[in-house]
């Protein structure tokens, strides 16, 4: 255990690319970047990521094991955000962990203790910064799938990648399910906009509706009319074939009347 312990020492483990974390901020939307690390040892080195601001990040994966003289990346996954932050500047650092692991050690193979510094184990670390950046006019960048998982790591004024002291109140938060969460919102606003378009169809139906109620009203009082016109039509053609009739029935009656009388 103490040969491991001081394997590293005086040599330099993971080689990083970039030095910083450029994200592209908009509003409400997430934004991703990769980093690169690359084993220029001739043994196998374990890494663990660490954030000052866990809830706002998922890194994927947070930790791993790089053979020698080979490459691994990571992606860091900023959280869409409802404010941005002053001046589009974040404090929220980013800690590289590395270590010399056993021959043949694996991802699944990796304890907290690999990263301990009790038993004078030697472990590099590097410091990354985040850095904001104006959203170009390319598509933006698509969250990534998957469970993640970020621990927090000690907030030090020092970010040229330097050592720093290893914190001894450092968190682990496990499968953090966050973009579990973003399936069901975007299922939230299918579910939304179908409820949208069926609020618009009944408000149609029920404009149609209106209309229909109106032209039949109008239909009933344009025969209502009609009906006073033919009612007052039939009073007066009464009125005025009365008298002839009368006329015509009393000179019948004269007629008559001088008929029977005459010598």
């Amino acid at each position: 255990m103490k040969e491991n312990a001081k394997e590293g020492m005086g040599q330099v483990l993971l080689e990083i690319e970039p030095r910083e974390l450029k994200f592209t901020f908009e509003l409400k939307k997430q934004s991703s970047c990769s980093i690169h690390l690359v084993n220029k040892s001739s043994d196998y080195v374990a890494f663990k990521v660490k954030t000052t601001s866990p809830k706002r990040y998922c890194v994927r994966p947070n930790t791993g094991v790089i053979l020698p003289r080979s490459t691994c990346d990571f992606t860091v996954t900023m959280q869409a955000q409802k404010l941005a932050p002053p001046d589009m500047q974040l404090r929220d650092k980013f800690l590289i962990q590395g270590t010399v692991v056993p021959y043949g050690t694996t991802d699944e193979d990796i304890v907290p203790s690999f990263f301990s510094k009790e038993n004078g184990r030697y472990i590099e670390e590097n410091k990354l910064r985040v850095v904001l950046v104006s959203p170009p006019h390319s598509p933006v960048l698509q969250p990534i799938n998957g469970a993640l998982k970020q621990e927090p790591v000690y907030e030090a004024p020092n970010l040229k990648g330097t050592p720093v002291s290893n914190d001894p109140e450092v968190n682990e938060v496990k499968n953090l399910p966050v973009f579990h969460v973003s399936k069901e919102v975007e299922d939230l606003k299918l579910k939304l906009n179908d409820l949208e378009v069926k609020l618009n169809e009944a408000e149609n139906t029920v404009t149609r509706l209106k209309e229909e109620n109106g032209v039949a009203i109008q239909e009933r009082d344009k025969l209502q009319q009609e009906i006073v016109l033919l009612r007052r039509k039939c009073t007066a053609r009464v009125q005025v074939g009365f008298p002839i009739l009368f006329v015509v029935f009393m000179t019948i009656v004269g007629v008559a009347l001088g008929y029977l009388l005459h010598p």
